[in-house]
């Protein structure tokens, strides 16, 4: 076993002299929280690299209270959430805190994701009303905005899309798509998340249920809460913004060296390589994630099963109503998260690369 060992994951946030003129703006204005002048900065230029204006995002403390808000404002109450049985469990956890219960169907097994189709059809199965809709992008990749538009307007059910990982795939359309800037994220600020919406006035709805339910009065109109995301976070996410175009190359570049490299052997995540992706998803037919796991560490190489389990195989989750889920299961058996980070060296990617042909072969041979 090699002692040169490579993490999975290893996150880069901008140094102490990119942030310090940010830093520098806070000490002179006395503004550190409650939609500053560097709130207004970072979400303008969020925005401007989705093609929207600063009125069609909301910046808050993170992605799930992002996700919880976009539920709320969207009058979503009594009722189910559907949910993809694949995920990160802050999904179903956020439409939990929104008041919802969370219900779980299954993918589709080419996208690893819910697609308006499978929800419409899953409706007559439902366990009761169904409230709201959550699709989520799989590890950022780019979900169709436009197609969930359409389903709200034929069946009425508002969809919140939890697009955590996908900032650079991101269509805006009306319907919400709420944006993790953790700093596992390529776009990464340490702690934040992003909501992007055509519809200003779900955006407007948001900030002022991250506020406390103040609309510009001191007197609360709704229950709300504290989501706010504090200047000093601002300040991190315009220096990421400064590194932006850069990151972005070097991510899309380790991408395309992992898919020339392993292209007959795994299937990567949907459309990697199209959109930078701080993680690098794959499944092998007829490999589970655990063997090819235990194989790349014997040669010093850190792997992860970012999602390990389908949400109803959590405990947290293990009363909630459940179609069949076949495709989510046998996603959550056998696909394992490979180092991606800007840090990660061509020669690295490539030496991860042979070691997956390597036991991948070895296996096939058994």
């Amino acid at each position: 076993m090699t002692s040169d060992r490579l993490p999975v994951c290893r996150p880069l946030l901008p140094d102490q002299a990119a942030i310090a003129p940010y830093i520098a703006e806070i000490d002179r204005t006395r503004w550190y929280s409650n939609y500053g002048p560097l709130y207004g900065r970072f979400a303008a230029r969020l925005g401007q690299e989705r093609g929207v204006s600063a009125d069609r995002v909301a910046l808050v403390a993170n992605a799930t209270v992002g996700l919880t808000l976009s539920l709320r404002a969207t009058g979503a109450a009594d009722g189910y959430c559907l949910i993809p049985a694949w995920t990160f469990p802050a999904s179903p956890m956020a439409a939990a805190a929104a008041g919802l219960v969370p219900w779980f169907v299954d993918i589709d097994p080419d996208t690893w994701s819910l697609t308006p189709e499978i929800a419409e059809r899953a409706l007559a199965g439902a366990p009761g009303p169904v409230a709201a809709v959550m699709p989520v992008a799989p590890f950022g990749a780019p979900l169709p905005t436009a197609a969930w538009d359409a389903f709200t307007t034929r069946t009425g059910i508002p969809a919140v899309i939890d697009a955590a990982a996908g900032f650079d795939s991101l269509e805006v359309g009306r319907t919400p798509c709420v944006v993790s800037l953790h700093a596992t994220k390529a776009l990464g600020i340490g702690e934040g998340g992003a909501v992007f919406s055509a519809d200003a006035g779900h955006i407007e709805a948001i900030q002022g249920l991250a506020n406390f339910g103040l609309r510009g009065s001191r007197l609360a109109s709704v229950v709300g809460m504290n989501g706010k995301i504090s200047e000093y976070a601002c300040a991190v996410g315009l220096a990421a913004l400064d590194q932006w175009p850069q990151r972005r190359r070097q991510y899309i570049e380790r991408a395309e060296r992992y898919r020339r490299a392993l292209a007959d052997e795994v299937r990567f995540q949907p459309a990697f390589g199209s959109f930078a992706s701080a993680t690098c998803v794959v499944s092998a037919a007829e490999t589970g994630a655990d063997t090819l796991q235990q194989a790349l560490a014997g040669d010093g190489i850190e792997s992860l099963r970012w999602w390990p389990a389908a949400c109803p195989d959590h405990p947290a989750f293990g009363d909630a109503e459940a179609a069949e889920i076949p495709a989510a299961r046998w996603a959550a058996d056998h696909t394992l998260g490979l180092p991606m980070s800007v840090t990660l060296s061509l020669d690295d990617v490539d030496r991860v690369a042979d070691a997956v042909k390597r036991h991948l072969r070895r296996n096939d041979r058994r």
